[in-house]
């Protein structure tokens, strides 16, 4: 069931257990999170929160050793860990039974060994704290707790609940929004002393398993006023805290009444992004954030997407292809609020919840779609890490959906969103040296890359052609510290773009391997990854050394590390002294 919440039409989703039925209702929305005192960007460079929704908390713990901490990101934020109503949607997680360390993700064992696991990695843990509301109905709970709507024991009873027992109806009364109830949920009453109590003990608990902050779910329905004085009782008043209050034109609730209790998501930031993406230009991005009428950079909390918005519509998601990709890198090169990236599971039905109960055996298998993990948006951690603290420099557009800037003397991206090759000389800031392309490689321990490089002159500029729905980004710190290379300039390489039409399924990706350096050496670790975007044709262009000859092959890569090398012998070419090659083929079985 579908229902509209207030005059922006926001939808979410959410189920209560009604007398022995399960009724499907409408849950609180969640989006990001990030940690540190009451500003957006935490302390220190790392400000990327990975956002593993209905992931169990021992796969977050490998996940913080294998991938977050090594590609840089700050922190993870956790889906509600508490006791909550029995049920396969998702969406059972948000309506708690108790504050008891007991849900499908695991228990507080669990719960803390995940969180040493990941500060051990150097990353901090953000828990999405469900605390405006209890249940709709009655049941019992994955910990074993018998409850009813206004009957929790040990927890609550009637007389902590508001009065009000009808459904929010109008987003501009303050009362209907704060004091009724969410689409039948239970709403606590939070200028209760003693409910704030207890809200602030479950959140001291997980302060001591070693959560690190915290994203309030729902806050738009909790006066700010209580939840400073629930902050207020916190063993640690300054753990950080971002607060989802969904901006609505002409509503009650605003979200700049929530700015002195914390952190707020900018909802805006996401709709809008996928306007501009899908049906507008890029090139309106050069003031993207305050300048649209945003909150301050400093208090906010942005994202692509989160699992609500995802599923119905209204931002993005991974089925949005290149569109959704490179908005996240957009977002990441950006330097307004705190980017949050989504990392959840494919749906064709709404409210399925996690494959296997939320234990991920591998990234791309079983639904999983590991966002967090894709090359472009992983990369991008390490570039926004690089240039914190730096402003945009050298924009470039051409007016429609091509654009390029830089982040002062520390790193530069080029975007391209349309249906042609942007070939073009950047003017960058950065000094001059061999720089690692992190769209298309990973930079190596050894100051070395296993995709394309650029080299950027004595003038700050380089030279690169980039195909359609793709992009490049180069930063100070990927393939080492940059440093002078007078043997080679953007004269001596032709951009050469590899064109094969290969089917594949889930999981699978197709890369190009040859015997020169710049393609792999033929090895399969080091074969270079192409773009989907233009699918069934995989295209990667790259630059190659004029007058060369070169063999090359596609190999087709699965999620478990599987690697198919097409049949046939050498592809072979050779590069021209000038201008570009466009070498197209068919996959060879």
């Amino acid at each position: 069931m579908l229902t509209t919440l207030g005059p922006h039409r926001w939808r979410r989703r959410a189920a209560g257990l009604l007398a022995a039925a399960l009724v499907t209702a409408i849950t609180a929305i969640t989006a990001t999170s990030l940690p540190a005192n009451v500003q957006a960007s935490p302390p220190g460079d790392r400000d990327v929160t990975a956002v593993l929704f209905e992931w169990r908390f021992d796969s977050i713990a490998r996940a913080c050793q294998d991938t977050l901490g090594p590609k840089g990101y700050g922190f993870v934020q956790v889906s509600p860990p508490q006791e909550h109503i029995q049920g396969w949607q998702w969406w059972t997680s948000y309506q708690p039974v108790s504050y008891d360390i007991s849900s499908r993700l695991g228990d507080r064992n669990a719960f803390r060994a995940m969180t040493e696991a990941c500060h051990g990695a150097g990353v901090k843990v953000i828990v999405d704290a469900v605390i405006n509301h209890m249940t709709a109905g009655s049941g019992t709970g994955t910990g074993g707790t018998n409850y009813n709507k206004y009957d929790y024991p040990g927890f609550y009873q009637v007389q902590d609940f508001h009065s009000c027992r009808k459904h929010i109806s109008d987003y501009r009364n303050r009362y209907d929004v704060q004091e009724c109830e969410l689409l039948g949920l239970a709403d606590l009453n939070t200028g209760s002393d003693y409910v704030r109590g207890r809200i602030a003990g479950y959140l001291n608990d997980l302060l001591s398993l070693g959560a690190d902050g915290f994203r309030i779910d729902a806050a738009k329905h909790i006066a700010a006023s209580d939840l400073a004085a629930i902050r207020s009782r916190m063993s640690n008043p300054n753990a950080y805290w971002i607060q989802e209050v969904i901006y609505g034109a002409g509503e009650a609730v605003q979200p700049s009444e929530y700015l002195g209790t914390g952190d707020v998501q900018e909802f805006r930031y996401a709709r809008d992004l996928k306007r501009v993406f899908q049906n507008e230009k890029l090139a309106y991005l050069r003031n993207y954030g305050e300048g649209w009428g945003y909150l301050s950079s400093g208090k906010a909390g942005v994202f692509v997407n989160n699992h609500d918005t995802e599923r119905n519509g209204e931002t993005l998601s991974y089925k949005n292809g290149s569109d959704y990709t490179l908005a996240n890198v957009f977002m990441l090169a950006w330097p307004y609020g705190t980017p949050h990236v989504h990392s959840g599971y494919e749906f064709s039905d709404r409210d399925a919840g996690p494959p296997n109960g939320g234990h991920v055996n591998a990234c791309y298998s079983d639904g999983w779609t590991c966002q967090h993990a894709w090359r472009q948006i992983a990369n991008m951690v390490g570039f926004r890490n690089a240039a914190a603290g730096t402003g945009v420099t050298n924009w470039w557009d051409n007016g429609n959906d091509q654009i390029a800037f830089g982040r002062g003397d520390r790193a530069f991206v080029a975007i391209n969103q349309e249906g042609g090759t942007l070939t073009r000389t950047f003017q960058t800031s950065l000094p001059a040296g061999t720089y690692c392309d992190v769209q298309h490689g990973d930079p190596t321990t050894s100051g070395g890359c296993t995709g394309p490089t650029y080299t950027v002159n004595s003038s700050g500029q380089f030279a690169a052609s980039i195909g359609p729905g793709d992009a490049v980004a180069l930063y100070r710190g990927a393939a080492g510290s940059p440093t002078p290379d007078p043997s080679q300039s953007p004269s001596d390489r032709v951009n050469v773009t590899f064109a094969v039409t290969a089917t594949t399924v889930w999981g699978q990706n197709i890369f190009v391997v040859g015997d020169h350096p710049d393609l792999g050496s033929w090895n399969p670790d080091r074969a270079l990854p192409m773009s989907a975007a233009s699918y069934p044709q995989w295209r990667l262009t790259t630059p190659l050394p004029s007058g060369s000859a070169i063999q090359y092959k596609y190999i087709r890569k699965e999620s478990n590390g599987h690697v198919t090398w097409e049949s046939g012998n050498n592809r072979t070419a050779t590069i021209p002294n000038s201008g570009t090659l466009t070498l197209t083929d068919n996959w060879r079985n």
